[in-house]
């Protein structure tokens, strides 16, 4: 656990960087603890515990900058370690961009109220029961006849930040993950399915007997899949598979690509890009969230942000330097790690749910694919040209029919954008999130 030793370990680090003629440092440290347990057909087959440290330090001499890391964080090496930074500060070509944040805009750092540390780690027994009772559930459901195995697992990681503009604060976060991989039918007709959860405490995670159901109904409802004929039709997205569309949005307006102007959505600010009825949202507050933080990797404070508003397009995700280099302001969206410059990424990023329910979303649909799974990363992110490998199903009169597999989807993502209908039933199960989505007019590839 991360306190107040680590903080002023980094305290010395900037301090050695600036007397080494360092003009502005920061530093992070980093600690880890994980610990997972699998079991396949009934027995366990491995238990792992891995515990791990490391430092990083950023230095700047006028607007050049370097960074160096070090897993050894014994105090000795701190003052050697900060002047191999400024020397390589010194020689590499400047860069006008670079830069730590103003004194007058750091955060003052908390975030205890968003209740990222489950106090309670789960030992082995906890992890081998959560993993065999979620197994064993998922060969009970008829048709199932092999397992890939299930794991458990737990995870603490604790981030310590400082820099010589006088932010300093640390962060801690837990993760509890389960997850059932198995197959249906025999030989060469066989199917393989899963369903898996992760939540900061191990209380939020489901039922093990019903994730394992869950995964081992899949897996059989995949059985004797069709080939869908080859048509232009509406295709609906599962939740599991809709955030994906989200994910390309997210590197779209990335403040990087915007800059090299490598995104597909490099003109839209301020434009319409969703139909009216749609919203997006980053919100790095939320109590409990995969990917929540009240600071981001440049000691900004974070806020909730609609990067989509009513389908209008409201601003990039900048760090620091992509926000100097449009010439705009950072939206604290910086992730941070100890070996490289922060770069710009999103926190608990989702789509707000919709109106009608699923069924109503695929009531009026006489012929039409419902994906499950995809395959491939088959987008163009200057074009936004999209095609990816996907199974699912065939919806046939408003109803989902029969299984289907080896097909590709395809469309570009702009017109994709414009005729997106979400249903309401928006779920929080991972980092990005998104209610069933259904895009009408896609193209499909089949026999």
């Amino acid at each position: 656990m991360i306190d107040e030793d680590q903080l002023n370990l980094l305290q010395d680090l900037v301090g050695y960087a600036q007397n080494a003629g360092a003009d502005a440092a920061d530093a992070v440290y980093m600690e880890g603890i994980s610990a997972s347990l699998a079991c396949r057909l009934g027995e366990t087959e491995h238990l792992e515990r891995s515990e791990g440290a490391d430092l990083g330090l950023r230095v700047f001499c006028g607007q050049r900058q370097a960074i160096v890391s070090s897993s050894d964080v014994s105090p000795g090496i701190l003052k050697d370690l900060a002047g191999r930074a400024v020397a390589m500060a010194k020689v590499v070509p400047e860069d006008p961009f670079c830069g730590i944040a103003e004194p007058a805009d750091v955060a003052n750092a908390g975030g205890d109220e968003l209740d990222l540390v489950d106090a309670s780690e789960p030992g082995a027994a906890v992890l081998e029961q959560r993993a065999l009772e979620a197994e064993e559930a998922a060969r009970a459901v008829q048709g199932v006849t092999n397992s890939e195995g299930a794991e458990a697992g737990w995870y603490r990681s604790s981030i310590a930040l400082l820099a010589t503009n006088g932010f300093s604060g640390i962060r801690a976060r837990t993760y509890s993950h389960l997850g059932v991989t198995v197959l249906a039918g025999e030989g060469t007709a066989m199917e393989q399915d899963s369903d898996s959860a992760t939540t900061v405490h191990g209380e939020d995670l489901p039922a093990p007997a019903s994730l394992g159901e869950t995964a081992g109904t899949r897996a059989v409802d995949r059985l004797n899949p069709q080939k869908a004929l080859s048509a232009t039709v509406p295709v609906v997205f599962d939740p599991r598979v809709a955030g994906s569309l989200l994910g390309h949005l997210s590197s779209a307006i990335s403040g990087p690509a915007i800059a090299r102007g490598t995104s597909f959505l490099k003109e839209k600010r301020g434009e319409r890009v969703f139909p009216e009825n749609i919203s997006v949202v980053d919100d790095p507050l939320r109590p409990r969230g995969l990917r929540s933080r009240p600071f981001d990797g440049e000691g900004l404070a974070t806020a909730s942000r609609r990067v989509i508003d009513r389908g209008v397009l409201t601003n990039w995700t900048m760090s620091l330097r992509s926000a100097r280099q449009l010439g705009l302001s950072s939206t604290a969206s910086a992730a941070r790690g100890t070996s490289s410059p922060p770069r710009p990424s999103q926190t608990n990023f989702y789509m707000e749910a919709g109106k009608l329910s699923p069924e109503e979303l695929i009531a009026d649909i006489s012929s039409g694919l419902y994906v499950t799974q995809m395959m491939g990363q088959g987008v163009n992110p200057v074009t936004g040209d999209y095609s990816r490998g996907a199974t699912g199903f065939w919806i046939e009169n408003g109803e989902i029919s029969y299984p289907v597999s080896e097909i590709t989807i395809a469309g570009n993502l702009v017109d994709m954008f414009a005729n997106t209908c979400p249903a309401n039933d928006l779920e929080f199960r991972f980092g990005t999130n998104a209610p069933t989505l259904r895009i009408d007019g896609m193209t499909v590839a089949g026999k």
